[in-house]
């Protein structure tokens, strides 16, 4: 059990909280002072002691309640109730929300944790405990009210999943192209419209819808809904028959005059794309989380069996040609690791952080393909039969590149970057190229 965990910012790490000038200053003496006498810039796989037992106690969860579970839940393309459960009695669905909600009250780093952990044994739980964590409870947690956070989070962390919807046929890497509408009726507003690939849905109790309220005003008309499961006019359709992640259900949702009380809006009326957009930035870094913990998990499958198959009177780990791949994809699982937890611990210090959760998201999926591509390659023949689990990394590692951004659009956007172009301030209008690229 995780529940009783509370974190605050590490006390090795804690100069990363000094303003930039003070750490240009002449004194380093000072800046060691502000950090309580720890190193100024510790490394970014220093754990507290919390988060080392956190990682076990989620390795632990992974190993024993997961694994056995995850060669059916594939084929059947269906989450094991039990599973989601265990995710909620763990205290893993929590993980940021305060204390007096029964959450965690730990750090985003701490979520990222979690989903590199889950991903090395299972993707598709790793996303659902990502979208919970990462998205669903850190919106409601800034933009809600009191009162939306006291009837929601108590549900949240102990039986409820969050999903959210925000993607439509006509608008994918344009998020902001939506056409579902909320029109207001007194006190209430009615939506219309349709969502599509919409994960955590079939089993989802709380949606956080995106529709526009005001299509006259573009995308500042795009306002954030809580819609209840059960409100009449919502409609969840069939889960897709996927590539990957199949147990992470992904559906189609429509909505036929769905009424929902105004009360129920999340922040502020057309304040909707300024959410979605923060909370995709943030997104990014769960997401490579999961290709990192994807890859690793694939890795560590296949090492061993490479120290163990004998080909002409050795170890085929021992040929030079093969150490040479498993020592290039090694370097490349801890450069995507070290670009994760950097733009977390970026995110935690409150720094700036868009750029490098786009290179960490855009570096761990290309990894995880690397890595899930060469790991069939050196299994030979059984790496590419579903009685060893490396060809279902393979699969899963597909959905990396297209989540939340086309692959290919991340390297115009990091092109962008390089050239100074690019400006994210979450307080200005940013949709115009090459910048709303981001955006989804």
């Amino acid at each position: 059990m995780v529940s009783n965990l509370r974190r605050n910012f590490p006390t090795c790490l804690s100069s990363w909280k000094i303003p930039p000038h003070v750490l240009k200053s002449s004194q380093p003496e000072a800046v060691l002072s502000i950090a309580n006498n720890a190193l100024p810039f510790a490394p970014l796989q220093t754990f507290t002691d919390e988060e080392t037992m956190l990682k076990q106690a989620v390795k632990k969860f992974a190993q024993e309640q997961v694994a056995p579970l995850v060669s059916t839940m594939d084929e059947n393309s269906k989450m094991e109730k039990s599973i989601i459960q265990g995710l909620f009695q763990q205290g893993l669905m929590g993980i940021e929300v305060d204390a007096k909600y029964g959450g965690t009250g730990a750090s985003f780093f701490c979520s990222v944790l979690v989903i590199e952990e889950l991903a090395k044994v299972d993707a598709s739980v790793a996303l659902l405990c990502d979208i919970q964590n990462t998205i669903v409870n850190n919106l409601l947690k800034k933009h809600g009210t009191q009162e939306q956070k006291a009837t929601y989070f108590p549900k949240l962390v102990t039986e409820k999943l969050g999903s959210f919807c925000l993607s439509e046929a006509g608008a994918g890497s344009d998020s902001f192209a939506l056409k579902t509408r909320a029109d207001k009726n007194g006190n209430y507003y009615v939506i219309n419209g349709s969502k599509m690939w919409i994960s955590n849905a079939e089993h989802a109790g709380l949606f956080l819808v995106f529709a526009n309220a005001d299509p006259t005003s573009g995308y500042r008309g795009i306002t954030c809904f809580l819609v209840d499961r059960d409100t009449e006019g919502l409609h969840i359709g069939k889960t897709e028959n996927k590539m990957g992640i199949r147990a992470s259900s992904t559906c189609q949702l429509t909505f036929e005059n769905v009424k929902v009380p105004e009360t129920n809006i999340l922040g502020q009326v057309g304040h909707g794309y300024k959410y979605a957009i923060g909370s995709l930035n943030e997104g990014r870094i769960g997401i490579a989380a999961q290709m990192l913990g994807l890859a690793q998990g694939c890795f560590d499958y296949t090492i061993p069996y490479l120290k163990e198959r004998i080909q002409f009177g050795k170890r085929i780990f021992d040929f030079q040609g093969l150490q040479h791949q498993v020592a290039h994809v090694a370097t490349q699982l801890e450069a995507a690791r070290l670009l994760t937890y950097n733009a977390a611990r970026l995110l935690e210090a409150g720094r700036p952080f868009i750029k490098e959760a786009s290179m960490a998201k855009y570096y761990a999926s290309e990894v995880a393909g690397l890595t899930t591509s060469k790991c069939i390659e050196w299994l030979g023949g059984v790496g590419y039969t579903k009685d060893y689990p490396v060809e279902k990394f393979f699969r899963d590692a597909k959905i990396g590149r297209s989540l939340f951004i086309f692959g290919l659009l991340y390297l115009s956007i990091l092109y962008y970057w390089c050239l100074g172009k690019c400006s994210f301030n979450l307080c200005s209008t940013f949709i115009d190229f090459p910048c709303g690229w981001i955006s989804s």
